[in-house]
């Protein structure tokens, strides 16, 4: 039976020092699945990756992991996957969770993470795409970034509708319903999209 909704989650691949990023990754999981959700992600089984993945198969969900050939032969994939897709680069990578799924969330992470979110927040705003995007402030994580995107936007680097197409909150129960709702997921997956 397919899945009512996909949402990609990226994040680290380290749990981070605050206990609440780990928690949050749990919950996220959790809710996708248990809300009949697919949740695509980058297939790994370490840090909040691995976290969220196994959140998602614990509560009945769907798990698709992508991840190029380099890191499963450093022994990251997570080989519990519903579906383990292996490709040849990182770019095949991001191009598959984004064609598999109907809206994006960025969990606390490092450069991987970021450069993920960036990608998919420029392809929106060039219309490459019409998928939501919401990025999950928790603990405060990503505020820093939050306020020198900011001053991009003062100093005439960015509009104020660019910074309007990122929704951002600390709460994921409050996010995640945002992004279903906004990206009209009750019906059949849009996987065409990108």
């Amino acid at each position: 039976m397919k899945s009512n909704f996909s949402i990609c989650v990226y994040c680290g691949s380290r749990p981070g020092t605050n206990p609440l990023f780990s928690q949050t990754a749990h919950e996220v999981g959790t809710w996708i699945a248990s809300r009949g959700g697919q949740l695509v992600y980058g297939g790994g089984r370490n840090g909040l990756m691995g976290i969220v993945a196994d959140a998602a198969l614990s509560a009945g969900g769907r798990v698709v992991g992508i991840i190029p050939k380099a890191l499963v032969e450093k022994e990251w994939a997570h080989t519990a996957c519903t579906e383990l897709h292996i490709v040849d680069n990182m770019h095949e990578r991001k191009r598959m969770m984004a064609e598999r799924a109907d809206a994006f969330l960025a969990l606390p992470g490092g450069i991987g993470t970021l450069e993920e979110l960036f990608e998919v927040w420029t392809w929106l705003q060039l219309a490459y795409h019409d998928k939501p995007i919401g990025l999950l402030n928790t603990a405060g994580y990503y505020q820093g970034m939050l306020d020198f995107l900011q001053n991009s936007v003062d100093n005439g680097f960015m509009g104020d509708w660019q910074m309007g197409l990122l929704r951002t909150s600390e709460s994921a129960a409050e996010l995640l319903p945002e992004l279903v709702e906004s990206a009209g997921l009750t019906h059949e997956s849009r996987l065409d999209q990108i």
